[in-house]
């Protein structure tokens, strides 16, 4: 059993105390254990993260980004190594694990290439009005399980450039991947700017209340990014990005070509196990495509590959911990119970690891927790619609807005539908994916502020007016 893995405080390796194990979700067993944070190396990774940030604040914006591509060059060094462990405790497949290790280190490159710049907002007799942007201090980073290195990372680089210090704190359901990620921030940013720490909520809860942190960027469900919000807001009222959880509707118009747009719509819901905030949730579909829809679906969630992450040519690993396989059940037999009909899957598989079939499912409506919750997992439920301002109305009747997509033959129809969907962003004829420079986040529950481009930096510092002679 590995046991080799440590928190990285002041850019150093620091032995845990006590420790907890980590679970391969492909197996359900044990493979590591990981070291739990204590609250005074908490306190000892602020006091370093402060130390690092006055120094770091000063560095000009072209020095700062040599250095963060430094580190991105540092981490796709590591590449295979950092995905083979990054599969093991996650259990997506290795091919995804890469891609995930390539697009956290793009992550950096991309987010690196803003810069805060003062901005002038009056200039005349009166004198001149700027607006300037200051780095906050010390940011708490609290990364989810499904993408841990990628959302982890997408949140310290925004503070990272906008001038900030950094404590990471991974999921403990996948901590290993970003601990080995802190021995390499350790190596190659400035000693005190990128600390890693892992536990369970408790470290959490200490996080949002030390009030020598400045800001929380929390990436999670929309339970816990509430207790964050309060946390924060009862200690230093620290500043708070939120981005949570969404329920995801596709609208499919009935011009829309099924075989054309069903695997991309199967993969917009089944990618990462469905175990993504911006994955498809629901299918509002036209009735005269329901069939149709729901029978080159089935075909694909039968085909596909599902099994450890590790295996050649899998293409679906398993839920990642035991919990959200249990749930994730729960609402399929829920759904059955209430008249709903599996068209392919319905249940787990029989073999080690929680792992359960892709799973289609019809005959549900809303009022139904697999459709008015958000599952987290490898099963989509398709809904029939005849009208389509009752099908955005559907759409839009829920306490989430993350993303939505419209799908049809006629782009310009699905943007006039699009506009009317209330989400933080909207496809046409695709759905998911976020880059660099694009801002990402939600309405209603789905998330505080946006992340990404560079309103998602400027969210990272304070904002100041100068009022200043001509």
């Amino acid at each position: 059993m590995e046991t080799t893995a440590t928190h990285t405080i002041d850019g150093k390796p620091v032995d845990g105390v006590e420790f907890f194990d980590v679970i391969n979700p492909a197996t359900a067993s044990v493979f590591a254990r990981a070291p739990d944070a204590s609250r005074a190396q908490l306190d000892l990774a602020v006091r370093a993260a402060r130390r690092a940030f006055e120094s770091w604040r000063a560095v000009p914006a072209e020095e700062r980004r040599k250095i963060l591509f430094g580190f991105a060059s540092a981490i796709r060094a590591q590449q295979q190594g950092l995905a083979q462990l990054l599969t093991r405790e996650q259990g997506k497949p290795l091919a995804a694990a890469i891609r995930e290790i390539d697009g956290t280190a793009a992550r950096i490159e991309g987010l690196a290439k803003f810069e805060l710049t003062p901005e002038t907002l009056r200039s005349d007799e009166r004198g001149r009005v700027v607006l300037d942007y200051q780095p906050l201090g010390v940011v708490g980073a609290i990364a989810p399980w499904n993408s841990p290195l990628l959302l982890g990372v997408q949140v310290a680089a925004q503070a990272l450039v906008a001038g900030n210090s950094v404590i990471l704190k991974p999921s403990p359901f996948t901590p290993l991947a970003t601990l080995k990620l802190g021995e390499i921030a350790g190596k190659t940013l400035p000693r005190g700017l990128f600390n890693t720490l892992s536990g369970g909520n408790e470290l959490g809860r200490w996080m949002t209340e030390h009030e020598g942190i400045d800001k929380i960027g929390f990436v999670g469900s929309v339970a816990t990014g509430k207790k964050v919000l309060a946390s924060a807001a009862a200690s230093n009222l620290k500043r708070v990005s939120l981005e949570l959880g969404g329920n995801d509707a596709a609208i499919v118009l009935a011009d829309a070509d099924v075989d054309a747009i069903a695997p991309q719509l199967f993969w917009s819901a089944f990618v990462n196990s469905g175990q993504r905030c911006m994955a498809v949730k629901r299918v509002l579909v036209h009735e005269s495509l329901l069939d149709r829809l729901g029978a080159a679906l089935s075909r694909l969630a039968n085909q596909v590959k599902v099994g450890d992450g590790l295996e050649p040519g899998v293409e679906l690993g398993p839920i990642q911990n035991r919990p959200q396989f249990e749930r994730v059940l729960g609402l399929i037999e829920d759904a059955v119970r209430r008249g709903g009909r599996a068209l392919a899957g319905g249940a787990a598989l029989d073999r080690p690891g929680y792992f359960i079939a892709p799973t289609v499912i019809t005959g549900v409506a809303e009022g139904t927790p697999l459709v008015d919750e958000e599952q987290f997992g490898p099963v989509l439920p398709l809904l029939a619609f005849s009208d389509v301002d009752a099908a955005v109305s559907r759409a839009n009747a829920t306490r989430f807005g993350l993303g939505a997509s419209v799908w049809s033959a006629n782009p310009q129809r699905a943007a006039d539908i699009a506009r009317r969907l209330e989400a933080g962003t909207v496809w046409i004829n695709s759905h998911g994916g976020s880059v660099p420079e694009i801002p990402f986040g939600g309405f209603k529950e789905s998330g505080v502020g946006r992340g990404l481009g560079l309103m998602g930096i400027k969210s990272y510092a304070e904002v100041r007016v100068l009022h200043l002679p001509l």
